[in-house]
């Protein structure tokens, strides 16, 4: 008899503690802090008490962070389900246009696309004549046509908007090491970072313009050197709405800026560890007001400058790779139509989203989807 009551005991506080853990789960879920309640304790810049001028937003890992989650977060809770996704391998480049966030994967070989307001993901130039082999710089036209610097296989690949191989501009007699991507805001015009390397004729350093969509080469601007005018390493180009053209030359720690033609016009920046001056500067991006970003691996960040080259503020720093707006190895960066910064970081394999105060939270391109943003892997390296 004692026997029979000690089991049935043992199964009554067994039932309750199974019934008290999935009251837990589920008010744990309910009580979970939304989006816009973590928001007020997420990075702001500059911090206060100065007026914000951008805010951290959210951070893109894999398609699970775009995608629409068909599963809620009770059932996760009850079931321990977790959410996975294809994430990023290696990115470099970073190109946003109309919510489709287009980044580069030297490892994968391809360009992920994160198309944001339709909740979809997709890989581009896996196969066939637009098969990639080392994806760097990438840009979109008004078309939304994409543009891919193949470093590798010395070329540059197109793509149209849905991912279809268009065509190849130029080859592998015009180019060393295409790096950098940028298409003037008519579409007719590509330019193109040669950023050096071994070269019988010598003539690297450069960026070399094509007409569009003929591909055929008009001139070339630069070559190596130190004097205005002159690159030494450059990485990427960006191209102003008024056809001014925007350099970044690495081994010379400045970016330089050119009129439509290829004209010297000046430039900025030095090496140096404080603010404006640069360590080791990536890609450029501008926005609707000409404003430079520029993203510098050595400093964790990126930088700012109003487009006479004047430093206006710096986002970001290193840290580790659970924190937000913390990057160790930051590689690429774009700015879309509504001001929103898009920072890809390498070593941690994501891409940071920053809001402009000026735009409403929670609205626009980079509106979340259903479920948390989850944090990358502990031990999230990149492949050699």
């Amino acid at each position: 008899m004692t026997v029979k009551v000690g089991q049935r005991l043992c199964a009554i506080v067994a039932c309750v503690c199974i019934v008290a853990f999935v009251v837990a789960m589920v008010a744990g879920c309910a009580e979970a802090p939304r989006r816009s309640d973590r928001k007020a304790e997420l990075p702001v810049f500059p911090p206060p008490p100065e007026p914000p001028r951008f805010y951290y937003e959210r951070t893109i890992y894999s398609s699970a962070d775009i995608t629409r989650d068909e599963v809620s977060n009770l059932q996760r809770a009850v079931t321990g389900q977790t959410r996975t996704g294809e994430g990023l391998d290696k990115p470099y480049g970073v190109s946003v246009r109309k919510g489709r966030v287009y980044v580069t994967d030297t490892v994968r070989r391809q360009v992920a696309v994160f198309d944001i307001p339709a909740q979809r993901f997709a890989w581009i130039g896996d196969d066939g004549p637009g098969a990639l082999r080392q994806p760097l710089g990438v840009d979109t036209d008004a078309q939304g046509n994409v543009y891919v610097a193949d470093a590798s296989a010395r070329r540059v690949v197109v793509f149209d908007a849905a991912g279809k191989y268009l065509r190849e501009v130029a080859g592998k007699d015009m180019f060393v090491r295409p790096n950098g991507v940028g298409v003037d805001a008519a579409g007719t015009r590509l330019y193109v970072v040669d950023t050096g390397g071994v070269s019988a004729s010598g003539e690297t350093h450069r960026v070399r313009v094509f007409e569009l969509p003929s591909g055929r080469h008009l001139h070339d601007i630069g070559k190596r050197g130190s004097e205005p005018g002159e690159f030494n390493l450059p990485t990427d180009v960006a191209v102003a709405a008024d056809g001014s053209i925007f350099v970044v030359d690495a081994g010379n720690f400045r970016v330089q800026v050119f009129d439509r033609e290829g004209k010297f016009v000046r430039f900025f920046g030095a090496l140096g560890r404080r603010g404006g001056q640069f360590a080791r500067p990536k890609e450029l991006a501008l926005d609707t007001a000409r404003n430079v970003y520029i993203v510098d691996a050595a400093f964790g960040n990126f930088q700012i400058f109003d487009t006479e080259g004047r430093l206006l503020l710096d986002v970001g720093s290193r840290g580790s790779a659970d924190e937000p707006a913390k990057y160790l190895l930051p590689s690429g960066i774009a700015v879309d139509e509504d001001g929103r910064v898009y920072v890809v970081d390498q070593f941690f394999r994501k891409v940071d989203v920053y809001r402009p105060a000026s735009l409403q939270a929670n609205t626009g391109f980079a509106v979340a989807g259903a479920g948390a943003t989850p944090k990358p892997p502990a031990a999230a390296k990149p492949a050699p």
